[in-house]
């Protein structure tokens, strides 16, 4: 059985008006009425709906409603704009409070433990905006919850004699009783529970088991259970599977060989991390008359991955690859990423080039896309490559590159040229450390140590931010439907707060208050690059920062200090590389710019809103599961002392990073002796003595406690 063929699927036919028109003349009413509403009589009588047509009346009531446009008051419709209220989704639950995500532009709420209303996540909720007596951001409470969501939760099978019931993650901690279904778990076992029946708050619902993971004291347990809590499927369905191996196998037909440029004599090689198995990109270099030619070579999905296929509403579905200790939840099946898809040395593959030639100030002079089919020569690894431009590598790792030998050296001359000119343009080149989780042969977290980031690293950073500014003004210049990657300038609230730390701190904050430009921040990095707090200025300045996101309209990226700049490189991991690399296809194959827009002119706006919401659940999930996984490893070194820095203050806590990436939180009691306030922002102070703990400040901890369930690590300071 072959692969199922991609169907087209347009609809040009024009929609019919919600519910006979009353929606809209039902909105105009509600808007004059305020807060005063309406009777669903009086409702009735405006929009001329007549006896026959109450039952279609009632369905728009009923949606509108669901939508968070109306809710119902003593007996009266009243716009939920005239009474302050917001729709909005609960996309994340944490210790005790929740965020909400405005339904009308996505902003991030805040809402504390007593005003969560016992809402789940998914649940399309109506918030009330305030502000609280500290003068913080806007919080909100949950006024109503319009739509229940799956009603599923993480937590901990703990019994009350002979009645299960579960401890959650993160809702709260009340113990929420198990219906029938609960006889199957066992104590101290992690699952996946799923609300049955509702009460006014969480200690009032009721659930049933939905997956039993095992041991909620192992960090691969927990880990299993966050994915599938946030909607991340590590299996494929069958069709999917299927289709993929029936194109692995196939292999590369002559014919498509011979309709691309043929790239197997020249040197091209992969780098990456030792244990990658999903090689989705490769380097070719050499020297011109006027500078370099740089030729990065992507793997060419596309080829594969048609639009809409099953492959293809699989791939959109997940938008990317989720990456956590030592495993990785791909976003296309092992058989494409692994293989046919994978840039294997030694092996014919298939590839979308983006062969750039560069003047020697490192300036982008010229660019071409081409299909090609290349064969890599070897597969690079960062530390290998970090040790042969150091001078120290082995003869068996300088013998494994003889053939690349001369390539690597020209690397480093135009990699370190790029890197000049993004520092010469004003990028704030923020320092943050990511984690690397080590585990034994039964996924136990052993050790966490910084990730290290050396001159391979950085080199091909700079190579693929390359090609994807050259794939963007390609898709500016062609005016192509395109999806694009933005990110816009810092929000002032953000930047206010940021001064305000900088200048508690003793630094000039008074850049922050004017006209902000990335250089502004680039110099505030550039001014602590020798200080002891300097490893929390990056952190906070990156706090500062806006989310970068993918957009259909190219409006820069404020911290690279591009105008045009795209996803290009990873069409193996992320949806939106998977996007581009279909429209420049067609753009190359002479589609015409109508043809273009009639294909993916609603499709590009789609990938773009899709793939961002993707990557921060992805990212949320890693960051989670890592969480969990440092627990395991703390849970091993309890009682024992670790230098540290404090990161973050909040009304009740002090939270601390260790060396090795380790965080965890301090409680105001554990503080020694008297009474402490926080300003929620900086520090905490002890009243009597004037005693204060700060951001940026050195600190010596103990480990207390650390719950792999959940993640969270538990100090105390040590007095010295």
């Amino acid at each position: 059985m072959k692969p199922h063929k991609p169907k087209a699927s347009r609809s040009s036919a024009k929609q019919p008006e919600k519910g006979n028109g009353f929606e809209k003349r039902l909105r105009m009413f509600l808007s004059k009425a305020g807060k005063n509403g309406l009777t669903m009589r009086e409702a009735m009588t405006r929009c001329r709906a007549t006896k026959a047509q109450s039952s279609a009346f009632r369905e728009v009531i009923r949606k509108m409603k669901e939508e968070g446009e109306l809710c119902e008051q003593r007996g009266r419709l009243v716009s939920t704009r005239a009474l302050g209220y917001l729709a909005a989704r609960i996309i994340r639950l944490g210790h005790g409070y929740g965020i909400a995500q405005t339904l009308s532009n996505q902003t991030d709420i805040y809402i504390g433990r007593g005003n969560l209303s016992g809402a789940l996540q998914g649940d399309t909720v109506l918030i009330k905006l305030y502000r609280d007596s500290s003068g913080a951001l806007p919080e909100a409470k949950i006024v109503n919850i319009l739509k229940k969501g799956e009603g599923t939760f993480s937590g901990v099978v703990q019994y009350q004699g002979k009645h299960p019931g579960v401890v959650p993650d993160f809702l709260s901690s009340a113990w929420i009783p198990l219906d029938d279904g609960g006889a199957d778990v066992h104590e101290g076992e992690k699952i996946l529970a799923q609300v049955v029946s509702r009460g006014t708050d969480y200690s009032g619902h009721t659930a049933r088991p939905v997956t039993v993971y095992g041991d909620a004291q192992r960090a691969s347990s927990s880990a299993l259970a966050l994915l599938e809590q946030n909607g991340i499927r590590s299996k494929f369905p069958e069709e999917v599977l299927h289709d993929a191996d029936y194109l692995n196998q196939q292999g590369i037909p002559p014919d498509e060989i011979q309709r691309r440029t043929d790239l197997r004599g020249e040197t091209i090689f992969t780098i990456d991390s030792a244990d990658s198995k999903d090689l989705d990109d490769a380097i070719s270099l050499r020297r011109t008359e006027t500078g370099y030619e740089l030729a990065v070579h992507i793997a060419d999905v596309s080829h594969y991955v048609r639009h809409g296929s099953a492959i293809d509403k699989e791939a959109f579905a997940r938008g990317t690859s989720v990456y956590y200790a030592d495993q990785v939840i791909p976003m296309l099946p092992p058989s494409l990423s692994n293989g046919i898809c994978s840039l294997n040395p030694g092996e014919d593959r298939l590839a979308f080039s983006a062969i750039l030639q560069v003047g020697r100030d490192g300036q982008l002079q010229d660019y071409r896309f081409e299909k090609t089919v290349i064969r890599s020569a070897v597969k690079g690894v960062y530390r290998e490559i970090n040790e042969i431009l150091a001078g120290t590598a082995s003869p068996e790792i300088a013998q494994k590159y003889e053939r690349v030998k001369d390539s690597i050296p020209l690397m480093k001359e135009l990699a370190d040229i790029l890197t000049s000119n993004k520092l010469r343009r004003g990028a704030p080149q923020i320092d943050t450390t990511e984690s690397k989780i080590i585990t034994d042969a039964n996924g136990v977290c052993t050790d966490v140590r910084p990730r290290d980031r050396g001159q391979s690293e950085i080199i091909i950073e700079e190579f693929m931010l390359m090609a994807n500014e050259a794939a963007a003004k390609l898709g500016q210049e062609g005016q192509l439907p395109f999806v694009y990657r933005v990110h816009e300038e810092p929000s002032r609230e953000k930047l206010d707060a940021l001064a305000e730390i900088l200048g508690r701190v003793g630094l000039d904050a008074s850049p922050l208050r004017k006209n902000v430009t990335p250089g502004t921040l680039a110099s505030i990095l550039e001014k602590v690059k020798d200080s002891p707090r300097k490893a929390i200025i990056n952190k906070m300045v990156l706090r500062s920062m806006a989310k970068a996101r993918y957009d259909e309209s190219p409006l820069g990226h404020f911290g690279l200090v591009l105008s045009n700049y795209c996803h290009f490189t990873s069409p193996i991991r992320r949806y939106p590389d998977l996007t581009i690399h279909r429209i420049l296809s067609d753009y190359l194959s002479d589609s015409s710019k109508k043809q273009l827009y009639s294909k993916y002119g609603d499709f590009v706006t789609d990938s773009a809103k899709h793939s961002s919401a993707a990557e921060l659940s992805a990212m949320k999930t890693e960051r989670m599961c890592e969480d969990c996984y440092k627990a395991e490893y703390m849970a091993q070194h309890i009682g024992e002392e670790f230098d540290a820095v404090i990161d973050g203050v909040s009304e009740f806590n002090l939270f601390v990073e260790l060396p090795n990436t380790v965080s965890g939180a301090i409680r105001v009691e554990n503080l020694p002796g008297g009474y402490y306030e926080s300003d929620g922002v900086f520090e905490f102070r002890e009243q009597a003595t004037g005693r204060a703990f700060r951001v940026g400040d050195p600190i010596r901890v103990r480990c207390t406690a650390a719950n792999i369930s959940d993640g969270r690590i538990d100090f105390e300071p040590v007095e010295i």
